[in-house]
């Protein structure tokens, strides 16, 4: 069986839809076990899935050029993981959401991909070319992210965006960090 635990904040429930697409990805491959992680309700069991994990996807949404501050809180709270290199050679990724198209979604990923280097981590990334029409909101990577998804949400209810070529998007990262974990497994 293969672990992944999906570790996100969001601040509206747009990226939590996210998070869901990602988790409805890896799940669709028989053998994967996926658990959805609120970083702001990690308990005890939460930090044990972590740590029993094969791959730690992070996502949050990118406030002020950077992940949330309750996503950064718990970042600083896994130094005891670091301290015992608790999640070397783990699978890691990463996603955002954000109002504006760009919103320097950018810093956020390198953020995410930072903290994965800080524990020793092994990065994947989409594997997915930008969209030949990036206008269409159908469009399977129409923002053009290769370092993790990168998704945009007008200021509507989360029911309402983001738009479904990003949730896609998310969908078939879920199932590459799943696909790539059960090869490293083997």
């Amino acid at each position: 069986m293969t672990a992944i635990v999906i570790a996100y904040h969001s601040g509206y429930g747009h990226t939590r839809r996210v998070a869901q697409a990602v988790q409805q990805g890896a799940a669709a491959l028989a053998g994967t076990q996926v658990t959805l992680l609120d970083v702001t309700a990690i308990d005890d069991a939460g930090w044990a899935a972590l740590g029993a994990a094969d791959a730690i996807v992070f996502g949050a949404p990118t406030y002020m050029g950077g992940p949330s501050g309750p996503f950064k809180v718990f970042a600083d709270a896994t130094a005891k993981a670091w301290f015992t290199q608790a999640w070397k050679d783990k699978l890691a990724g990463g996603f955002t959401c954000s109002l504006s198209m760009s919103g320097d979604k950018f810093s956020t990923l390198s953020y995410f991909v930072t903290l994965a280097m800080q524990h020793g981590m092994i990065w994947v990334g989409t594997g997915t070319h930008p969209a030949a029409t990036p206008g269409d909101p159908n469009a399977i990577n129409r923002l053009g992210g290769y370092l993790g998804v990168m998704a945009q949400a007008d200021n509507v209810p989360p029911e309402q965006s983001p738009p479904e070529g990003d949730l896609a998007s998310a969908r078939d990262y879920g199932r590459r960090i799943a696909e790539t974990a059960r090869a490293l497994r083997r």
